[in-house]
């Protein structure tokens, strides 16, 4: 009886024992199994951000400071380079329509003048009314110009100023192009300008000639009045 309870005490332990030992042996496998994919997670997280990490890491390590300066000094240049081209164009557009407005304006006083007494009142009404429509075209485009020209003059500072920028920087390159740039810009604007310039000479022209003839027509009036007035009374 006591070697049966031995038997099966015996049987019982090593089943137990097998139990613990296939726990313990499941739990190993599955630890293993755990870091393996810790493992394989890891090299693939290595891998994807070698794909990234490295190239940038390498580059990184090939730039100096005054390299990086250099750089960031061509950036500025090529970004005012770019301020100061838009700005340049939207002023000498902006010339361009406040010359033509004038010219138009000029083209409507002289033909009042030349038609001055010779004009129903309505035509003359309506011939006016374009004058002065013509005129408020000509103070929007001045003003236009002037909104522009700020813009423009402080494109040119900062151009200036990315000159500078540039050639303490070494980008000797980059501050040779952009004092080219600011050359260009502002004989382009001193032609454009000539041509408003013109435009105002010809218009104080013509306010000259008009404040002459509306004073000899005016003159002409007074006189046929004194005309008709004599004549009336040598009538009486």
């Amino acid at each position: 009886m006591k070697e049966f309870r031995y038997i099966t005490g015996l049987f019982l332990f090593r089943s137990s024992d097998n139990g613990v030992l296939g726990t313990l042996n499941s739990s190993a496998q599955k630890l293993q199994d755990s870091t393996n994919t810790t493992h394989m997670s890891k090299a693939s997280l290595s891998v994807g951000l070698g794909l990234y990490a490295v190239p940038f890491t390498q580059q990184v390590e090939n730039l100096s400071h005054d390299s990086l300066i250099r750089r960031a000094a061509s950036v500025v240049t090529d970004s005012s380079s770019t301020f100061l081209s838009q700005t340049t164009l939207a002023l000498i557009d902006s010339l361009a329509d406040y010359a033509k407005a004038v010219h138009t304006r000029i083209a409507l006083q002289r033909q009042y003048l030349a038609t001055l007494g010779k004009l129903s009142p309505a035509e003359d009404d309506s011939l006016w009314k374009l004058i002065n429509n013509q005129r408020a075209e000509v103070t929007d485009r001045l003003s236009q110009c002037k909104h522009y020209e700020t813009t423009w003059t402080f494109a040119m500072d900062i151009s200036k100023m990315a000159v500078e920028a540039a050639y303490v920087s070494g980008a000797e390159q980059a501050s040779i192009t952009i004092r080219t740039n600011i050359q260009l810009a502002q004989s382009q604007i001193d032609e454009a300008k000539k041509g408003s310039a013109e435009a105002d000479r010809k218009l104080a022209e013509t306010k000259a000639d008009e404040i002459q003839r509306m004073a000899e027509y005016h003159a002409f009036l007074q006189n046929n009045d004194h005309e008709m007035h004599e004549a009336y009374l040598r009538e009486d």
